[in-house]
Order: C-alpha cells, then sequence, then structure tokens
C-alpha cells in the first residue's frame, strides 16, 4: 500500500460544477485487448498474482486506454509491481519509464535521496531481467534529471496509490507539474488512489492515513492542468469502511498493529476502496 508518510496540502477546493456529474463512462466496463490479457496471464507474473483480485491490473489499465506500443511512465514505482506487468505490455512495441520522486524537493533525508536515485539506476534493468524484454525499452529517472528532449513524449502517466504521500509531503505541485510537462499534447495521467468517503472531514484526508476524498483529487488536478475524463469502479470496494484509526495499513496486505483474532475479518474485506481516475492534459 505503499505507505510513505507525505503531508497534504489543505485545499479548501470546492469541485467544479462540470465534475460535480460523473463522466458517462463511469460504470462501463473497458475492453481488455489481446496483448494485454495475455501480459496479465502470464506465468512470469505468477507470484504477482494473488494481487490481481484487489488491484484489477487488466481492467485499470484498459480504462486507462494504455496501449501496446505506447511511452508510459510509472511514477513512483516502489515495489516494481506494476512495473512487471507494463514491462511484459509494453516491451514488445512500446517504452516503459520509471519516474522517480525529485530527491531535492526537500521532503526527503540525504539517505533516501540516495536510495531514490539508486531506484533509478537499476530500474531498467530490474524490468529487462525480469521480463525477458530488450533493455531498450526501458529507462528511468528523478524528476529532478529528465532530459529536455523527453518533455512532450509520453502517451500516459500512472500514478498508482501514491497521491496521499505527495500530499503529506506538499510536493504534489511540482511533481504533477513536472509530470504534466513530460505528456504529449492531450496525455492523459491514470490515478488509483485509497479513498475516502465523501463526507470525511479533513483531519482524516490529509493524507496521513492513506485516504484521500476523490473530489479534492479531481479538483487538484483541474488546477493543474487537466481535464477530468471519467472514473472507473474497477478497483471499488464497498466493503472497507475507509474509517480505519490506524489508517488504510489496517487492512491487507499489511494489516499494522492487527491481533492474530482480527485478521480473518481483515481478510474478508480484502485491500482498500480506491478511487480509479483518468485525466488529460489541457493544452
Amino acid at each position: 500500500m505503499r505507505r510513505l508518510i507525505l503531508p497534504f496540502l489543505a485545499l479548501g477546493l470546492s469541485l467544479p460544477a462540470t465534475v460535480a456529474v460523473a463522466a458517462p463512462d463511469k460504470e462501463a466496463a473497458p475492453k481488455v485487448n489481446a496483448e494485454l490479457a495475455a501480459a496479465v496471464a502470464s506465468p512470469l507474473r505468477d507470484k504477482d498474482r494473488a494481487r490481481d483480485t484487489y488491484r484489477r491490473p487488466a481492467d485499470t489499465l484498459a480504462f486507462f486506454q494504455v496501449a501496446p506500443d505506447m511511452k508510459v511512465g510509472e511514477y513512483a514505482p516502489g515495489g516494481e509491481w506494476y512495473s512487471r506487468l507494463l514491462g511484459l505490455y509494453l516491451g514488445p512495441k512500446g517504452k516503459l519509464v520509471g519516474l522517480y520522486f525529485d530527491p531535492t524537493s526537500g521532503a526527503f533525508t540525504e539517505k533516501t535521496q540516495q536510495g531514490i536515485r539508486d531506484g533509478a539506476a537499476k530500474y531498467a534493468s530490474d524490468i529487462a531481467t525480469w521480463s525477458g524484454q530488450p533493455a531498450e525499452r526501458f529507462t528511468a529517472y528523478t524528476l529532478d534529471a529528465v532530459p529536455a528532449a523527453e518533455k512532450g513524449t509520453f502517451d500516459r502517466i500512472l500514478i498508482m496509490r501514491m497521491m496521499h504521500n505527495l500530499m503529506r509531503w506538499n510536493i504534489a505541485d511540482r511533481e504533477v507539474k513536472a509530470m504534466r510537462d513530460l505528456l504529449k499534447p492531450g496525455g492523459m495521467v491514470g490515478i488509483e488512489q485509497h479513498r475516502a468517503k465523501a463526507d470525511a472531514p479533513y483531519s482524516y484526508t490529509d493524507g496521513s492515513k492513506g485516504y484521500l476524498r476523490e473530489k479534492d483529487v479531481i479538483a487538484f488536478m483541474e488546477l493543474h492542468g487537466f481535464d477530468y475524463v471519467g472514473s472507473s469502479a474497477a478497483n471499488a470496494n464497498p466493503r472497507d469502511p475507509a474509517n480505519w484509526p490506524g489508517g488504510v495499513w489496517t487492512l491487507p496486505p499489511v494489516m499494522s498493529g492487527a491481533k492474530d483474532e482480527d485478521k480473518a475479518r481483515l481478510l474478508g474485506i480484502g485491500e482498500s476502496d480506491r478511487m480509479t481516475l483518468l485525466f488529460r492534459k489541457r493544452p
């Protein structure tokens, strides 16, 4: 669940009227193409497959309209779970780029800064070696060191369960701006994020619990040069009350602080309720 401790900007924003009504495609089942289906079903993913029940990668990537010949950036790849799948999917015809935090943002210690740079340095080799795809299909950059020629060349950028961290560390503005600069005209950002209840108080939705309100995420992206395309229920989990005192990490797979007698109940709930949102770069 990417438990990084980051500060949320106090948005204090009202949702624009144009976003108040869900997009027509909100409940539409996305079409999963043959290449994506094959990548998801690959035996190389056998150790990763247990998370598919909760992360719904085929439906999620189909909703994000990720085609196999695209150039795609995954922001803050972390444990590389999605990167491994994307490597299989994009490796034959596309390009996958790991996009790492700007280590100079002020949010990180010297040790953490080095860890970020080390992660970016080994990313391409990790994915190429694991997937067996050509090494030239993969690369990575920290957001303070992206070559100028990369700007305006990305079809998609994916931000998976990471917005709460950007908000808590107060680096969302600069990181999202940097990612926007990388997108082609009309390029899109896909966001998967732990979802708070719509009426949850700011004290619970400041990112420290892992949950954000959907309306706040939409408003934030609208203010930062994106048009809201729509949402998907692919990662929804109505069993999650999204009110855990210990935050989203109370649920699987972390189950932080859970007593043995509580684990069966938590496993029955499953992973968090998540919003799955798509945004298009505004001219």
